[in-house]
């Protein structure tokens, strides 16, 4: 008898379906020479302190450093769970065979070689990876095997990455707790990527709580209903050194100067031009590009909006979607005029695709870009067949749009730019006159043809957000009047007072930027993908990273904006070591975990450096000043949440 094991009962059902496994019994289905059963995500954890020895249970900063020197797991204490389990057990130490059906990722590995460990069978081990829930892929996978020795560096780095929580969880609470908890019952929860992301949160609501503002005026006029703005070199400066700024004056008395100065006299055109230019079609979403945008287009939390792709990949619409990619690999090209043909709602907008060679781009199409799993699109399922949210119908129809447009042809536009001037001149001193000329820049953007841009216009009287940045400012797109070198006439100059203004708060979905690329601000694409081994957390995580920072009052929300609590300011004040709260340094963590991953880094070795690493930082907050000591905390409410990446 063969035993496959899923994830969660809903998966496991539509295994058994396409196996022949009809029959139902307490805990799994049977039929055709399978069993098929399934967890209910975790059913085992790793061991808490007091599971080793009892000398650990109580919260004293000289039991710590906590260092087990083997990590174990056991059973979550859940009555559900352990039924489950027992049955699980059973079945496979009588199996001829096991089927690993687990989520195709890195946690999905670690929930089941766990209950395997636990469940301890003895026969062959294969593993069923696949990226979609379809019936096709389904019985694709299950024709395609693998052994599942194949994905031992997988299992490795998610145990490295639930060890390494654990260690600097367990310590660093109650480390900082410990030393640093004032009257009050207070427990400071510290985590490998919670803390740098509430860091991060903390050092931008500084920057504008301390930002002072700066006056000063930009030059401008307008001639032919168009804003001209001054243009000044690179190489001058103001009265301070200071170099200037297109149209930024910081001295109001020399803007007065040079505004009198052009009155009254005739704006010329210098100068013409006009430059051509392709956009490429916005690329294929990975989780957190999806996340960015339905924050922005929706106000979905990044939680949220996992749970409705996860939803959306469970009822077959849509492709795993914990990834990290925004390709697909080479073998997908064949497949998409399939798929195309599912999407029935958009048949207008399909349409003229059929009956033509698909495009086939390399910023979409690239094997090597591709390790597990392809960037998320929809499997081809009609989408008005199935039983869709309101919020996943929204979500399907960003995924949708997105591939579709792939296949369009660029858009095409024309950038004009247009530069004028204005002669002066001044009386100095000595009775003579100094003439000079003040020079102005207008641009603007023509669509010439929309390309792409029509699957996002088709269906919506506004023009969708159709790129992970922030939308372009409308006068970037602006279309300019028929300008000729050489005409001149009046115009109508002004100077206008304007201040610098603060960075702006977090919001989820640039926070979710932030994290990808380890605190800094990257909007290009291609670089913002050569950063994401260094980003902090995994695109799975990141989400449930923000909820925890919610759920622990170290953050609130007002409007879309992620302010940092007083809670949370506190605790990042507290913490003088830069390896917890340094978004760069967890983010060289993130790149070891993902070189466990690919073979290039020895897990033991990484194990090694954490526990040094724990060990030194107890050491060295342990010789801080120390804080007087009040009651213990509860240990319900200091255990940290070892399923947790936090």
């Amino acid at each position: 008898m063969i035993v496959c094991i899923a994830e969660k009962p809903s998966v496991a059902r539509d295994i058994a379906r396409i196996l022949g496994a009809k029959v139902s019994h307490d805990g799994y289905m049977e039929g055709n020479g399978y069993q098929v059963t399934w967890t209910y995500g975790h059913l085992c954890t790793l061991k808490e302190p007091h599971d080793y020895t009892l000398w650990w249970k109580s919260w004293d900063l000289d039991t710590l450093p906590i260092i087990p020197e083997r990590f174990g797991i056991k059973l979550i204490e859940n009555e559900g769970y352990i039924k489950q389990f027992n049955t699980i057990k059973r079945l496979m130490q009588a199996a001829d065979g096991i089927v690993n059906c687990g989520d195709a990722g890195q946690e999905g590995e670690l929930i089941q070689r766990w209950v395997m460990q636990r469940a301890q069978p003895h026969c062959p081990v294969q593993r069923l990876w696949i990226s979609s829930m379809t019936d096709e892929a389904i019985k694709e996978g299950f024709a395609n095997l693998k052994p599942q020795d194949d994905y031992q560096s997988l299992y490795e780095a998610g145990l490295c990455r639930a060890i390494g929580d654990w260690l600097l969880g367990m310590n660093a609470t109650r480390l900082y707790t410990l030393k640093y908890r004032q009257a009050q019952r207070q427990v400071f929860s510290i985590g490998r990527v919670q803390t740098p992301t509430l860091a991060m949160i903390v050092k931008r609501q500084m920057e504008i709580a301390n930002f002072k503002p700066e006056q000063y005026w930009v030059l401008s006029t307008i001639y032919r209903d168009t804003l001209f703005t001054l243009k000044q070199s690179e190489k001058e400066n103001d009265d301070e050194g200071n170099k200037s700024q297109r149209g930024r004056i910081t001295n109001e008395a020399e803007g007065r100067k040079a505004l009198e100065s052009i009155q009254n006299r005739d704006f010329e055109v210098t100068g013409v031009t006009q430059k051509a230019g392709t956009e490429a079609p916005p690329r294929l979403f990975d989780l957190t590009s999806l996340q960015v945008e339905c924050n922005k287009k929706y106000s979905f939390s990044a939680d949220e909006t996992l749970k409705y792709i996860q939803s959306l990949y469970e009822k077959k619409f849509t492709t795993y979607p914990r990834v990290d990619t925004t390709y697909l690999s080479d073998d997908i090209y064949p497949k998409c005029p399939t798929i195309l043909q599912g999407l029935t709602p958009y048949m207008p907008l399909i349409q003229p695709l059929m009956g033509t060679k698909l495009k086939k781009s390399k910023k979409v199409f690239d094997t090597s870009k591709v390790t597990d799993h392809h960037a998320i699109i929809p499997t081809g399922v009609n989408p008005a067949n199935g039983d869709m949210t309101l919020n996943e119908k929204k979500v399907f129809d960003l995924i949708a749009r997105r591939f579709i447009a792939v296949f369009y042809p660029d858009c095409k536009f024309a950038t004009t730019t247009v530069n004028g001037k204005v002669e002066t001149e001044e009386s100095l001193d000595n009775g003579k006159t100094k003439k000079g000329k003040l020079e102005f820049k207008a641009s603007g953007k023509q669509i010439l043809e929309q390309g792409w841009r029509d699957v996002f216009a088709w269906g919506h009287k506004n023009r969708e957000t159709i790129s992970d940045d922030e939308t372009k400012a409308e006068d970037e797109e602006k279309t300019l009047p028929n300008f000729q070198k050489g005409e001149h006439g009046p115009h109508t100059p002004t100077l206008t007072e304007k201040w610098t203004q603060p960075p702006k708060p977090y919001t989820e979905a640039t926070l979710l930027r932030a994290m990808e690329t380890a605190g800094k601000t990257v909007t290009d694409e291609e670089l913002r993908d050569a950063m994401k081994e260094n980003g902090i957390g995994r695109p799975s995580t990141r989400a449930s990273i923000i909820e925890t920072l919610f759920k622990r009052n170290y953050i609130k929300k007002e409007r879309k904006s992620l302010i940092a609590t007083p809670t949370g300011i506190e605790l990042i004040n507290l913490i003088h070591n830069d390896l917890l709260k340094s978004a760069e340094l967890t983010g060289q963590w993130e790149k070891k975990l993902r070189e466990i991953e690919t073979h290039k880094y020895n897990a033991q070795q990484f194990i090694y450096e954490l526990k040094m690493m724990v060990w030194q930082l107890v050491q060295q907050v342990k010789a801080e000043p120390r804080a007087p000591q009040p009651a213990q905390p509860t240990p319900d409410a200091a255990t940290p949440n070892n399923n947790s990446t936090a």
